[in-house]
């Protein structure tokens, strides 16, 4: 992987995570209407992923898709506009945090129901083998939803018709306060894969080049038209399951302190910054004005999103089918 691909993923985490650590805040004064789930921790995931497709391919999001949409190339300022409620917000400020959508990206939507994108992108994988293209889509979704009945059926069609779809698993351990153990009668969940015939691999997510290696394969299979594939990520949610959550504020209700700190140590950022350091990859200072810049991007998002007006009254009747 040459030093120009590194940097790439590296940009995607670093917007991720600068984007997100400003959300938190604004959240946390109540500047923000609705829900707030962050992607903190699991940057690595998207970045790898996102970093393996062309522009002209699709990914459909969860309901933690903030960091989906911006390392599939999504821009700050509509991003941060939406979550301000603001006419000028990706959705015009009706879909808010949990449905940020941008079809010129391939960014088929963010959705809050748990598995409900999974067949989104088999729908987007079926559309292009039908068009006769090379374009593959993109599924991510949590551990949760690999218990859904959307998940099994999807896999199982994308199989059988040997659709280009990649399933990515971002396995945080946890569906919303539940530990997976609990709930999930197999361990891994790349091992669901052998029930449809197809690849199961089982990836470090907070080790972005290896996310992105596996990616990588998982889409030059899905070209080639030899079918889907199923990539779980083993990755850490660095924060509760939404903003503001007091069990999680509470000190470990029901995650450790032991774990909360290996989830600090397993920083994907980190991991992949020391890396470039201490390989000679990429300059200190490189990386420094790089941090600045997008800082900086992310401060002017916020202004643009606060000087944006509401939605009209009126548009309540718009974008709206019967």
């Amino acid at each position: 992987m040459d030093n120009d691909k590194i940097l790439d993923i590296y940009t995607r985490m670093l917007r991720i995570r600068r984007f997100e650590e400003q959300v938190g805040i604004l959240f946390a004064q109540g500047q923000l209407p609705g829900f707030v789930h962050l992607y903190i921790g699991e940057e690595a995931i998207a970045a790898g992923v996102c970093a393996a497709l062309r522009d002209d391919d699709y990914i459909v999001s969860t309901h933690r898709g903030h960091g989906h949409v911006i390392a599939k190339g999504g821009d700050f300022n509509r991003m941060m506009a939406e979550l301000f409620g603001k006419a000028t917000g990706y959705c015009k400020g009706k879909g808010g945090s949990m449905h940020i959508a941008d079809f010129s990206i391939g960014m088929l939507g963010a959705c809050g129901i748990v598995g409900g994108g999974i067949p989104l992108a088999v729908g987007a994988g079926l559309s292009a083998a039908y068009r006769g293209t090379d374009q593959v889509a993109v599924s991510f979704f949590g551990d949760g939803a690999s218990n859904e009945g959307s998940f099994h059926e999807s896999l199982n069609l994308a199989a059988v018709m040997k659709l280009p779809v990649i399933f990515v698993c971002e396995n945080n351990r946890y569906g919303e306060f539940t530990p997976m153990e609990k709930v999930t009668a197999v361990r891994d969940i790349a091992v669901r894969a052998t029930g449809y015939g197809i690849p199961g691999v089982i990836v470090d997510g907070t080790d972005a080049l290896a996310v992105y290696d596996a990616a990588a394969a998982a889409v030059a299979r899905a070209r080639n038209g030899e079918g889907p594939t199923l990539i779980e990520a083993k990755t850490h949610r660095r924060g509760g399951h939404a903003e503001g959550e007091k069990a999680f504020l509470a000190g470990g209700v029901y995650r450790s302190q032991e774990e909360l700190a290996e989830a600090q140590l397993k920083d994907p950022l980190l991991i992949m910054h020391r890396r470039m350091v201490a390989m000679h990859l990429i300059a200190p200072d490189v990386l420094e004005e790089l941090d600045h810049r997008i800082t900086q991007a992310v401060a002017e998002a916020v202004a643009f999103a606060r000087r944006s007006p509401d939605p009209e009254p009126e548009a309540i009747y718009e974008d709206t089918w019967i």
